[in-house]
């Protein structure tokens, strides 16, 4: 199993939003960068990712599962690109904050921390387990 970082801006979808969307999920659109859609390529159904709160708050906040795999965009008139659908899982108890990640020695190699631009990252299983214990999970 894979795991992921989904990152998103507050302000236009929020973990609050994910989480109102219910079990039938939303689709992951919007993105434009050819690494982060081999990203999505790459992702099963059932694999999990962290919700990150980019921007404002910058903090991993809670737990995605992609419920439908790779399929084209509907916003992207070029049709290069596509999205996955995920759905809420659960928040994490507390949010952990892209300065706690920095902190984290054991996190030094983490993309999030290497390559903050990137708006769809696979997460090591390493990284997946410390990120959970500093979120109180």
């Amino acid at each position: 199993m894979a795991y992921w970082l989904y990152k998103s801006e507050p302000d236009v979808w929020s973990w609050q939003q994910q989480v109102e969307a219910g079990a039938a999920g939303t689709h992951w659109n919007g993105v434009r960068n050819h690494v982060a859609k081999q990203n999505l390529m790459a992702m099963r159904i059932g694999e999990r990712g962290f919700f990150y709160h980019s921007n404002k708050g910058k903090e991993i906040v809670g737990i995605v599962e992609v419920i439908r795999e790779y399929y084209p965009d509907h916003t992207d008139p070029s049709g290069r690109f596509g999205m996955v659908d995920v759905k809420a899982v659960e928040p994490l108890p507390r949010p952990v904050t892209l300065d706690a990640i920095k902190a984290e020695p054991r996190l030094k190699d983490m993309i999030l921390v290497n390559n903050s631009r990137l708006s769809v990252q696979p997460v090591t299983e390493a990284e997946w387990a410390i990120v959970r214990e500093m979120g109180g999970m």
